[in-house]
């Protein structure tokens, strides 16, 4: 079986395409590395590039990608809806085929430690690479976000950097690596102005605050379309399926008076995600994906 690891690097510009067209290049330069996506949302301010290779060729990709992102993004100057710590905001290896969720933190630490060694950027490693217990978790690790982290970093003990130095990089601030399952990036817009709305829904449902299980959950405003956003982190779509989340903020929704206007899902997604969505939601029995014509012919 060929070796394969997903990279799915999350970087602070989503307003600048010649920046992340600039990165994706880099990423690409390096040989057995294939770009599979790159989204970017200009209410964010983010964007996400996908890329898959073997440990070697995902490793020298990454740290690439990582010393264009120093070179192009300033922090100074970012401004957007998502949290976020530095530049290249959050760097997770995820196992997809002959390696292991071991191989994928031996992975992370050690691309996590190149970045810091070598572009001085404090590092933190988080998820399966965590070396604490409080900063597996995302939202922990992310705390305060980049304006937060410039003033604890240097003077608050829990806030030390596993790798580099107890201060952010002067335009990139900080970078969060480190390895974990495959993950659903999904966001449900409302048609509401009151960001009000999607708060308490985000907070309704996320499993932090006794909602559904392996969710994490945000609200925005999306001024610029009139609309609010229910954003979500789909850690484990096996214990929560699209269709559960997605009839839970349509439940609340109704309660609020307020509907779904559309769904977005950013990057890429498991074939075997849509599918239980869809089995779940028609109320398929017996239904399996090699019902799917297209498995079938790629076998």
């Amino acid at each position: 079986m060929p070796e394969i690891v997903e990279c799915v690097p999350n970087f602070s510009e989503g307003r600048r395409k010649e920046v992340v067209d600039a990165i994706a290049q880099a990423i690409a330069s390096v040989p057995g590395v294939r770009v599979l996506d790159q989204e970017m949302d200009a209410d964010h301010n983010r964007s996400v590039i996908t890329f898959v290779g073997d440990r070697t060729s995902v490793a020298e990709a990454a740290f690439r990608g990582a010393t264009k992102t120093v070179e192009l993004i300033d922090m100074n100057r970012h401004r957007g809806e998502h949290p976020r710590v530095g530049a290249l905001d959050v760097l997770p290896f995820v196992p997809i085929a002959g390696v292991t969720m071991d191989d994928c933190v031996v992975l992370a630490r050690s691309v996590g430690k190149r970045i810091a060694d070598e572009l001085q950027v404090p590092v933190y490693l988080y998820e399966a690479a965590a070396t604490r217990p409080d900063r597996r978790a995302l939202p922990d690790v992310r705390r305060g976000e980049y304006e937060g982290l410039k003033t604890e970093i240097a003077t608050n003990p829990d806030r030390k950097p596993d790798f580099g130095p107890p201060r952010l990089h002067p335009t990139a601030g900080a970078c969060i690596v480190g390895a974990r399952p495959v993950l659903i990036a999904w966001n449900v817009n409302l048609r509401t102005t009151d960001v009000g709305v999607a708060k308490r829904i985000a907070k309704a449902i996320r499993e932090s605050d006794g909602g559904l299980p392996a969710v994490r959950a945000k609200g925005f405003e999306l001024a610029d379309r009139g609309l609010v956003q229910v954003s979500m982190n789909m850690v484990d779509y096996r214990k929560t399926s699209l269709v559960q989340a997605f009839e839970a903020i349509r439940s609340l929704a109704a309660r609020e008076g307020v509907e779904i206007a559309e769904s977005e899902i950013i990057g890429l997604v498991p074939l075997d995600a849509l599918v239980n969505g869809a089995t779940q939601y028609f109320k398929l029995v017996r239904f399996h994906r090699e019902q799917i014509l297209e498995t079938r012919l790629w076998e």
